[in-house]
């Protein structure tokens, strides 16, 4: 596809783009803004280079998109509470966002997207991988399409932000305020398959950070399906790895992608401020 106000360069064969010519801290007309939408709903995750964005411009270009929500269980920043700073300091051994996730799937309105800025950057590592949902619904069988057609599977923010949770338990040092709470013991069910409203292609909508069973089946039941699907779901050929500079921006569609925050950086700081937009009831 050919575009007129931005450049769009994909980077595998699977999904992302790298998007050159445009400065995101600047006032963009309606024309860029819907160029930079149609990259990201034809390649799933768009990444910026050299962006220099205030806290403020970077709300700015969220809010182009969407509402912007506001972390159940993280604390953002003190002057903004829609800006989630993702931190990991030299000392500390876990970071956030590690392992395959959506992001708040355990919402009735998952996120659209999320809008993610590195302020600060390790020496190496660090790198975000991202995985492409609909190439791993369209590579299932036809007799597995048409069982999962027709399943619901519950979501839940117990396994990270639950009473019980490894960091609630753990005593693990972070730097990130991470609430644990009842509330994240709850439950809301979403379709196994998911349509997007926008190219209207079908994504596999199950994954390991926040699924916990299929409707009307107990979590032992469930397992086995589950764990091939999250297997599945992530096969390298589906996937694209992003190695951040200080000043890149990853913008990634929650609808249709999974991610994976590679923590191998031990002993380095990485800071990074987030914007999550509020997407619609998954269908």
């Amino acid at each position: 596809m050919t575009y007129r106000t931005i450049q769009v360069q994909p980077i595998s064969g699977a999904l992302g783009a790298e998007i050159s010519g445009v400065d995101l801290s600047g006032k963009l007309d309606d024309g860029v803004i819907g160029e930079i939408r149609r990259a990201l709903v034809e390649n799933l995750v768009i990444f910026f280079r050299d962006q220099h964005l205030t806290p403020d411009q970077h709300l700015a270009f969220g809010r182009r998109f969407g509402e912007l929500q506001i972390h159940d269980f993280v604390e953002g920043l003190e002057d903004n509470e829609q800006i989630l700073e993702v931190r990991k300091e030299a000392d500390e051994l876990r970071n956030f966002g590690g392992g395959w996730h959506s992001d708040v799937s355990y919402l009735e309105k998952p996120a659209l997207g999320s809008v993610l800025y590195a302020r600060e950057v390790p020496a190496y590592g660090g790198d975000t991988m991202f995985a492409n949902q609909y190439l791993a619904y369209e590579t299932l069988s036809d007799g597995l399409k048409s069982t999962l057609g027709r399943m619901r599977a519950m979501h839940s923010a117990r396994k990270s932000y639950g009473l019980y949770s490894p960091r609630a338990v753990g005593n693990f040092k972070s730097s990130m305020k991470i609430n644990a709470t009842e509330e994240a013991h709850g439950e809301v069910d979403h379709p196994v398959v998911r349509t997007h409203i926008e190219s209207g292609r079908q994504a596999l909508y199950v994954h390991g950070g926040f699924t916990t069973r299929f409707e009307d089946m107990t979590e032992e039941e469930s397992a086995p399906l589950l764990d091939y699907l999250y297997s599945h779901a992530v096969r390298p050929e589906f996937t694209c790895r992003f190695r951040w500079e200080k000043g890149s921006i990853a913008f990634w569609d929650n609808r249709c992608v999974q991610h994976n925050a590679i923590n191998d950086y031990h002993g380095q700081r990485r800071v990074m401020h987030r914007v999550t937009i509020e997407g619609e009831r998954p269908v």
